[in-house]
């Protein structure tokens, strides 16, 4: 069947039902928490979705003050370069540049501040190289530290140690700070050695010692490179300088370990915030936690550790909520997850994109497109803009609803809407046409997906791969293995 085929009649409209416990569940929460009735689900959700219209969108305050708006005022055309609107109070009124006589100072110093407000590296030493030729320039720390921070973030920490070296050339005391932007720069171009030997430098200069900010920047360069070992030796390193990790820093190790299935070190970071009087855990701590939880199928663990935070003072926020409805709508809990809907709508918590993700990709995964379409319908009416995930969810439940016709139409929206079609986009088309065994239009979508320099992924040969061998199609299997193998070796994890 194919994908550009015309619709069908509207009799071929899909709706499954879905069989859903109504039995009551325990509750999450004690006065300030969430109440599980013994209401019909489908009945809460619709409720949940419905008591959008009942709560009034605040009204968005003016930005200008009367007289301030840069638009056209009334009798008077803004492209009239005659006619000059007088500037608004807030504005600081521009000098004089003709009766300056600093004209040289100011431009030379305006150009190098706009070059760093502007992340503009290379203008910003070109322009820097300028000033230090004018008779007037005097080095300051304040200067050579934005360029080294900006060198930092830009990906140049050789730049960044050359400023650096010219620094202590122009006779400049080197500070702690200066000390950790240029271990900073080292450590965001993940090159730990380097930073670790500027650490070293640090220790042994009286007046350089590092911070516990100087720890948390390299002990974060360590999780992300995913070398704990460092991780374990920096802690030692603080203990000895009397310095105790914040909950910044714990946090990021914290989600290091998860990210390695390193559950065990996990509990005893975690169990150490517990018990510490200074990095106490906070909200982002308890998104990670129910995150690791709710993304394994985790419900009751999930339920226990919402519990033991809201015990312990932690309120959550929307994405502590969003992460309760992905793990109650992954584990096809559709009451709970209408329960937590109607409890954020209750206490004034904004649905997002991602709440409305989460409802449209649990009514995806079992082809339940009359629900999906009903929260799609939703989530458009209160002006909340879907992104690439919203329409992977949409083509997959299409797709397994059988209403394939659909998911033409949800393509060319996505193209009207300007959604990025990336890897994800593509995999959810390509997987609708090997739902429908339309194995040349699947074709015809990979050939567009590497016209558009957009590469495929182990899911996309994956798909592909089964649809080929379905059908008995054993030298399109070979070459798509050949294809992905070859993926695999140029882009090792």
């Amino acid at each position: 069947m194919s994908l550009l085929a015309p619709p069908p009649p509207s009799s071929h409209s899909f709706s499954s039902s879905l069989s859903l416990s109504t039995d009551s569940y325990r509750d999450l929460h004690h006065h300030h928490r969430i109440h599980y009735p013994i209401t019909s689900p489908r009945f809460l959700f619709r409720c949940a979705m419905r008591s959008a219209s009942s709560v009034a969108a605040p009204k968005k305050k003016k930005l200008w003050k009367q007289g301030e708006y840069p638009g056209d005022v009334a009798g008077t055309s803004s492209f009239d370069r005659n006619k000059r609107r007088s500037p608004s109070k807030t504005i600081k009124k521009q000098p004089d540049r003709k009766n300056d006589l600093n004209t040289g100072v100011i431009t030379v110093t305006e150009a190098l501040s706009d070059s760093i407000s502007n992340k503009q590296w290379l203008r910003a030493l070109e322009v820097f190289g300028m000033l230090k030729e004018q008779p007037f320039y005097q080095p300051k720390q304040g200067t050579y530290m934005k360029l080294i921070v900006l060198l930092g973030k830009s990906g140049q920490p050789q730049h960044a140690q050359n400023l650096f070296n010219t620094m202590i050339q122009e006779g400049l005391d080197p500070t702690p700070e200066l000390y950790t932007a240029l271990l900073a720069s080292y450590s965001r171009s993940n090159l730990i050695d380097s930073a670790f030997k500027v650490l070293d430098q640090m220790k042994n200069l009286p007046f350089c010692q590092p911070d516990i900010y100087t720890y948390s920047i390299l002990i974060k360069a360590c999780v992300d490179a995913s070398r704990f070992d460092l991780v374990e030796s920096l802690y030692d390193q603080m203990t000895e300088m009397s310095l105790t990790p914040n909950t910044l820093t714990q946090n990021t190790v914290l989600a290091g370990y998860i990210k390695a299935g390193k559950f065990d070190q996990m509990e005893k970071i975690l169990n150490g915030m517990l018990e510490s009087t200074t990095s106490k855990p906070d909200v982002w701590t308890m998104n990670t936690i129910l995150g690791l939880f709710a993304n394994t199928g985790q419900v009751e663990t999930m339920e226990k550790w919402y519990e033991k935070f809201r015990n312990y003072g932690i309120d959550p926020e929307t994405r502590t909520f969003n992460i309760l409805v992905n793990g109650y709508a992954k584990k096809k809990m559709y009451d709970k997850m209408s329960t937590v809907l109607s409890y954020m709508r209750k206490l004034s918590f904004p649905w997002t994109t991602s709440t409305y993700n989460n409802v449209i990709e649990a009514f995806s995964d079992v082809g339940d497109v009359k629900n999906m379409e009903f929260t799609f319908d939703q989530m458009r009416s209160e002006g909340i803009r879907g992104d690439t995930k919203t329409f992977c969810c949409l083509i997959r439940g299409y797709a397994n609803g059988g209403v394939f016709h659909k998911v033409v139409n949800m393509v060319e929206l996505a193209g009207k809407l300007e959604i990025a079609e990336n890897t994800s986009f593509y995999n959810a088309v390509i997987y609708a046409c090997a739902k429908a065994d339309d194995l040349m239009e699947m074709e015809r979508v990979f050939r567009r997906m590497k016209s558009k320099e957009c590469r495929g992924d182990v899911t996309t040969f994956d798909i592909m791969v089964e649809a080929y061998r379905k059908v008995g199609m054993n030298d399109k299997v070979y070459d798509l293995e050949q294809e992905r193998d070859m993926m695999l070796n140029l882009n090792p994890k």
